[in-house]
């Protein structure tokens, strides 16, 4: 792996508990990101900590984050200040014989960063395709695109991918030694984000056949990237 592909460690990266776990490497945190499209916004706002979940969409080392112009938390963020963005993928429910070993299989991404307002209509025209693509691939093709006046509505900032870091967790229980002798089941019971019905709008026309994109539309784990040191221990 060459150094390129690394993101830097900084103190906020820096995992002090379990270091195994921290993920630097700058595909592995692409690809964690590619899989979801919905994050958690930290950010402080007249002097409180605020939370706010939201959409994003990733181009190159950047996240974008679409809202209004009148968006609290864009305009706080925007303010200057860093914000923290967390992308969380559950993989599992880790059941041990003690109580006290349980866990949770997952994948993490926490990025740390100052936010960057886009101005730039191409580039807020190119973010729209990328949360478009983000939520379902082809989807943005078949849609009528963004006109200037809502373009000018919406602010669109972008977070730098250069402060980040992805944690995980695989494998089966870590019961100690001395547990190991105890009858409770042990074991974990996988959870998956599958797509059910797709459900026509009633309103509208009604002509429109259900496209192949959506047919076709799935989101399943990446197991491949859940291949790290010492992973069967607990949280």
């Amino acid at each position: 792996m060459s150094h390129a592909t690394q993101i830097p460690v900084t103190d906020r990266t820096k995992l002090t508990r379990r270091p195994h776990r921290g993920i630097y490497d700058r595909e592995a945190v692409h690809a964690i990101l590619d899989e979801s499209f919905m994050c958690n916004v930290a950010y402080l706002h007249k002097g409180s900590p605020m939370v706010l979940p939201t959409g994003y969409g990733r181009m190159g080392d950047f996240i974008y984050i679409h809202g209004s112009n009148k968006s609290t938390m864009l305009g706080a963020a925007l303010s200057g200040q860093d914000v923290c963005v967390l992308v969380t993928l559950l993989d599992g429910i880790v059941l041990a014989r003690a109580l006290y070993s349980h866990s949770v299989n997952y994948r993490s991404v926490v990025v740390y960063g100052k936010p960057e307002l886009v101005e730039d209509p191409e580039e807020k025209r190119a973010s729209f395709k990328a949360y478009a693509d983000q939520v379902m691939k082809g989807r943005y093709e078949d849609t009528r695109p963004p006109t200037d006046k809502e373009l000018n509505a919406t602010t669109v900032m972008r977070i730098p991918l250069n402060e980040a870091v992805a944690k995980m967790r695989a494998g089966p229980a870590a019961d100690f030694e001395k547990d190991l002798g105890l009858t409770h089941w042990a074991g974990e019971v996988l959870i998956k984000q599958v797509m059910c019905d797709a459900i026509r709008d009633p309103n509208g026309d009604q002509t429109a056949a259900l496209p192949d994109y959506v047919r076709a539309y799935e989101k399943l784990p990446n197991r491949q990237q859940q291949e790290v040191e010492n992973t069967a221990d607990s949280v």
